[in-house]
């Protein structure tokens, strides 16, 4: 590529966002690097549309880091029920801690600096830098890296350490001059990846608008416009069965916090049993076990307890539903178990807890399990606060 399109291609990029940018997003113009932080952590592997609504709520729930940091962490992961990947809500508790800590409650502006901190990488850090501070630091998402495959014909696959390099190098090389530049040119990167390269209909493919680069882009003269970024085929992702039980004693339901590093870490979730894989064996003996003595069931969910007493306090323990749940590289099917007691049982682990049903919203809970909740008319204000 010539020296003339990467000279020229900020300011062509900025000239294409007055006209075609997004405009108007809550995060968008923001100088402060609390609420930029925010909203590129919610916006990784969580659609625009979602973030619009949460990303107002949460700012309101915590205005700023010191206030994110003195919350406690099942407050952070209740605000976040419904987002995914909850090892970002974690990170993001960490991190205010982090920067209250070492940084007297002010981001760095440094992207090194920045990089250091939880559960920011490089690309967001200089996301970060660029939009908060003005500094000439590149971005390196999903969306940019798909353009830059495109523009520069990039045929390797992504994943290699080699081509990673090259495209960070020739994202340094396309920063704009000034610093002054930095927020809008990053912006309208987001944007041009996001709404016109996009990944299965750019619009250099439909014809109804002239893409600003069509008479620069590799891809796009040799025809390989869908070919690149090239695809690697994926494995078919795993599958798993597992019990759940949901034990009912009045207005209380009892809920186990799983471990930080599990899947779900750190939420409340129903008492499970481990997980088996989902082989066509499994399959007929899950399917098969709707009968299954309380005293089994109960025992295998409910490792390392004596449930002797549970048992006999059980007034039924019966098959009720299953839930089919798809992450991103596995799926689950729950076998939902209910019982009620007369009354409660102590549990000596204090993973587990029973939780007032009108208190719910003021637990994480992973989303199948809440709206399992909600489906059962348990409470009628799950996810609200009280």
């Amino acid at each position: 590529m010539s020296k003339s399109f990467h000279d020229q291609f900020a300011e062509r990029l900025i000239t294409w966002h007055k006209a075609e940018g997004r405009h108007g997003l809550p995060w968008q113009g923001k100088r402060d690097a609390y609420a930029v932080w925010v909203s590129e952590i919610m916006l990784q592997q969580t659609q625009v549309t979602t973030v619009l609504e949460r990303y107002p709520r949460f700012m309101k729930r915590f205005p700023n880091v010191k206030k994110l940091a003195a919350a406690n962490i099942d407050e952070v992961l209740a605000e976040w029920a419904g987002l995914g990947y909850y090892s970002r809500a974690r990170n993001l508790h960490a991190c205010a801690n982090q920067v209250v800590e070492d940084f007297d409650g002010h981001f760095p502006k440094d992207p090194l600096l920045l990089e250091q901190l939880k559960g920011i990488g490089r690309s967001t850090a200089g996301a970060i830098a660029a939009f908060a501070f003005e500094e000439r630091a590149p971005i390196l998402d999903a969306n940019v890296k798909r353009i830059l495959a495109r523009l520069f014909a990039i045929e390797q696959p992504l994943q290699e350490k080699a081509v990673t390099d090259e495209l960070w190098a020739i994202a340094e090389r396309l920063l704009p001059k000034s610093s002054q530049s930095m927020p809008t040119y990053t912006q309208a990167l987001m944007d041009f990846g996001a709404t016109w390269c996009t990944a299965r209909r750019p619009v250099c493919i439909g014809g109804q608008q002239k893409c600003p680069f069509e008479k620069n882009c590799q891809a796009n003269l040799s025809d390989q416009v869908l070919l690149l970024p090239k695809k690697i085929s994926k494995a078919k992702s795993p599958e798993f069965i597992c019990s759940m039980v949901l034990l009912r004693q009045g207005d209380f339901v009892l809920l186990q916090k799983r471990p930080p590093k599990a899947i779900w870490g750190g939420l409340w979730s129903l008492p499970e049993s481990d997980w088996i894989s989902r082989t066509p064996v499994n399959q007929k003996i899950s399917q098969n076990s709707s009968q299954v003595g309380a005293s089994d069931l109960l025992k295998t969910v409910f490792r390392g307890q004596d449930v002797r007493l549970l048992v006999k306090r059980c007034s039924s323990l019966s098959h009720q539903q299953e839930i089919k749940h798809v992450f991103t590289h596995r799926r689950l099917w729950m076998r939902i178990w209910e019982a009620k007691l007369q009354e409660q049982y102590c549990f000596s682990d204090p993973t587990y807890q029973w939780v007032d049903l009108h208190k719910l919203g003021q637990y994480g809970l992973p989303q199948p399990i809440k709206l399992l909740l909600q489906g059962l008319s348990l409470a009628r204000d799950v996810g609200t606060k009280s």
